[in-house]
């Protein structure tokens, strides 16, 4: 992209830097601290990871409670359950039948791989890591990234529906733009920085949350001033 539809040179590197910061200054004084990922442990941010696919997360925390209320919330736990007690620990989640194939899925692969061992995935270089979890049935690219941001701690920037519908409103990305070409917009012009790229992604879903939702409410966005579809849509 040579232009976007802001106005912004995106072959100025400077212009587009500016731009990504300003929008987070927006949000982190609209909104405040996130603190996310909301959870407790690595391995319950994995799990959660996979849970909230096509899930709120209210819904969400019901299953991992339900989880956790059975003292379950743990790979050999988990491996040790039956399809059918594990379909009915996540039921609240939704999609409960897949789901819970994918988290078998997930602690076998780590028993196999890492001995349940997540410290020791965290000391795997990023990409490596990337492609084994992507290598695993159930995760694709946002599951994988939320696991490598949020319970390993690498520097990689989420992308979701929310960030791909957002950014295509204020004109820095196409609509449609693939996840990959949507992340390199982030992961290009600002440090790599794991604190900053979890807060920025919680931030993203937050104005998602209050104004900015499939039918937007405008005159409340803290972005409508930069955003080429501010109060027209």
């Amino acid at each position: 992209m040579h232009c976007c539809k802001t106005g912004i040179d995106m072959n100025d590197d400077k212009k587009v830097k500016a731009a990504l910061k300003d929008i987070y200054l927006r949000l982190s004084e609209t909104y405040g601290p996130q603190h996310w990922w909301p959870v407790e442990s690595p391995f319950e941010v994995m799990v959660g990871a996979i849970l909230t696919q096509s899930a709120a997360w209210t819904n969400v925390e019901k299953a991992i409670n339900n989880l956790k209320s059975a003292h379950l919330l743990s790979p050999p736990a988990i491996r040790n359950m039956s399809f059918s007690e594990l379909a009915e620990h996540i039921k609240p989640s939704g999609y409960y039948n897949v789901k819970t194939r994918k988290l078998k899925a997930l602690v076998y692969w780590l028993g196999e791989n890492y001995a349940d061992d997540i410290d020791r995935m965290a000391g795997i270089e990023t990409d490596k890591m990337r492609q084994e979890l992507l290598g695993v049935y159930g995760i694709g690219p946002e599951t994988a990234d939320s696991i490598l941001l949020y319970a390993l701690g690498k520097p990689v920037f989420v992308i979701d529906a929310y960030t791909l519908r957002i950014f295509a409103r204020i004109g820095l990305i196409e609509e449609g733009e693939s996840y990959n070409n949507c992340q390199r917009l982030f992961t290009a012009n600002l440090k790599p920085d794991t604190a900053l790229f979890n807060e920025y992604h919680a931030l993203i879903v937050k104005l998602a949350k209050e104004a900015c939702s499939k039918k937007p409410a405008c005159g409340r966005c803290c972005l409508s001033q930069i955003c080429r579809h501010g109060g027209k849509i």
